[in-house]
């Protein structure tokens, strides 16, 4: 026993108090004082909840605001951030009557959805500019996945307030190791629906993992760290190296192309260009659209050509979005457009030209012993890649090995590998890029 007494000690949780009795007791969490003079004397005070806010440095003016509260509970943070003017949502996944209640008693606007977490996105509810996650996270069994709901949800911040181990944690592995515990079933408070708790490192890194830009700890007090997660960078440009970084591609991953699916856990490949030398992760600023994200790994390729990895940022609507790495102190590269949530429909292809892509001559092609084809075609989608257009030869589909960029109106170049055991002589050739295919064209096959 005195070794258990000892561990729960160095974890942290056996000094986390169970306020679940005075919450049986009072009925409330949060404390209210409204309009009719009447007072509610919840768990947390008034001036406790005050604090929390301070902590986020939250403006008294929030006019033209959206927030968005998840896990309101009785409401508290709903209708103070409705009283400093913002337009606010609040979801919890239960219909909670007290709630209602303060509700009415305030005569609030706030509107109300009783909805999981993790059945939130914006097509549903739309994007906020401020998200309000407090005392949730440690109460989910999936605690990444639910800050990336979180984020892409986020238009601009989101305050995130939490459970954290930082107290029971010796000072070594609280400054330099990213750690969380797992609580199987009721080890923390002695509640059953408390299933984790980071640290603050581990909550940062969490935050930046989940598709925010940057974290930044607010404070730590009484086992509760508070976090305010931005979606774009602190960067205003120019000025520093003075270094322009000029951006290569910008592909998926895995599969190369430039298609990507917000539904997924998808990340983005830049290669970039810079004449800056000895660059670290942290100088490293990718953009998609209007955010910024984290970066990943960061590998210097060769000469001034870099590579970095990221993921595709949460939130993003369907469409095509430019993508663009910046150099903290300098300004951010061209942009290079990725196609996210794109059908490709192309309304008609046409090959305008085709030749062997070794000896450049017309309509044939030299295996020798495997041949390549260059083909120019019209009508190609703008998000046209190596995983969604088809080569056709006599029936048989070849390797794509190269898509060019497509421009509106022009030829777009597609090379095509032939394997060195097809049959020589006279053969038709087409493209198809989802079920649109071009006119047939013939091809003239020669073996050496």
């Amino acid at each position: 026993m005195r070794f258990w007494h000892r561990a729960t000690e160095i974890l942290g949780f056996s000094r986390v108090p169970n306020r679940a009795p005075e919450l049986l007791e009072k009925g409330w969490w949060h404390s209210f004082q409204f309009p009719s003079g009447e007072r509610v004397d919840g768990v947390r005070s008034t001036q406790e909840l005050n604090r929390q806010l301070a902590r986020f440095h939250v403006p008294n003016d929030l006019s033209g605001k959206r927030v968005l509260d998840i896990g309101a509970w009785d409401g508290w943070f709903s209708f103070e951030m409705e009283r400093r003017g913002a337009d606010v949502l609040a979801v919890d996944c239960w219909d909670n009557p007290r709630f209602r209640y303060a509700h009415s008693q305030f005569k609030s606007r706030v509107q109300v959805r009783v909805e999981d977490l993790y059945d939130l996105t914006p097509r549903k509810i739309g994007h906020f500019d401020i998200v309000c996650f407090f005392g949730v996270l440690y109460h989910l069994k999936h605690p990444l996945l639910a800050l990336e709901k979180v984020c892409a949800l986020t238009r601009d911040l989101a305050y995130v307030e939490s459970h954290v181990i930082d107290r029971g944690l010796r000072s070594a592995l609280r400054a330099r190791r990213a750690i969380m515990e797992f609580y199987e079933t009721d080890e923390l408070a002695g509640q059953t629906d408390n299933w984790v708790g980071p640290n603050s490192r581990c909550l940062l890194a969490l935050c930046r993992a989940a598709g925010f830009a940057r974290a930044r700890l607010e404070s730590v007090a009484e086992h509760r760290a508070y976090v305010t997660c931005y979606r774009a960078w602190d960067y205003p440009g120019g000025g520093g190296w003075g270094s322009v970084p000029t951006l290569l591609k910008a592909i998926h991953n895995r599969d190369h192309g430039v298609n990507f699916s917000s539904s997924r856990d998808e990340y983005v490949s830049c290669w970039f260009r810079t004449a800056q030398r000895n660059l670290r992760r942290e100088d490293v600023l990718p953009m998609v659209g209007a955010w910024g994200v984290a970066p990943l790994p960061l590998e210097h390729r060769e000469g001034d050509v870099w590579q970095v990895n990221f993921k595709l940022p949460p939130g993003l609507e369907p469409g095509y979005h430019g993508v663009k790495v910046g150099i903290a102190g300098g300004t951010f590269s061209n942009a290079v457009q990725i196609a996210v949530d794109v059908v490709p429909a192309p309304d008609s292809l046409t090959v305008a030209g085709l030749c062997d892509g070794r000896t450049w001559k017309p309509n044939e092609v030299r295996l020798e012993p495997d041949g390549v084809i260059a083909l120019w075609v019209v009508g190609l989608p703008p998000n046209a890649d190596l995983n969604n257009t088809e080569v056709i030869l006599g029936g048989q589909r070849l390797p794509v090995e190269h898509v060019a960029s497509p421009a509106a109106g022009q030829p777009t170049q597609i090379n095509a590998r032939v394997p060195a055991d097809f049959p020589a002589g006279q053969n038709s050739i087409q493209v198809r890029v989802a079920n649109t295919v071009s006119a047939p064209i013939d091809l003239m096959v020669v073996v050496r």
